[in-house]
């Protein structure tokens, strides 16, 4: 969530996630189950829980690649969205 500061203003970059990678502005999520084998991305469309997935960027997500005899769904839609919650933006 936003930090209120004393002026009552919000910023909005506490409410922003960054790619694990490199540190932009995220939009997607990853996620896996080693049970499954599985990669999932996904878009960002709320505020990523600790350690339930990783916020990507689109050019990390991009070029992720699983490990070998792993299966990468990528669930993103094919129009991202122009605006997002503020939760997430």
């Amino acid at each position: 969530m936003g930090v209120i500061n004393h002026r009552h203003v919000i910023n909005l970059l506490a409410m922003t996630e960054f790619c694990v990678r490199c540190s932009a502005p995220a939009g997607i999520m990853m996620s896996f189950a080693y049970a499954d084998r599985a990669v999932w991305l996904d878009d960002l469309v709320e505020p990523i829980i600790p350690g339930s997935a990783y916020a990507m960027c689109e050019k990390h997500a991009g070029r992720l690649t699983p490990p070998v005899g792993w299966t990468l769904v990528d669930r993103r839609t094919a129009a991202r969205p122009l605006f997002v919650s503020l939760e997430v933006a």
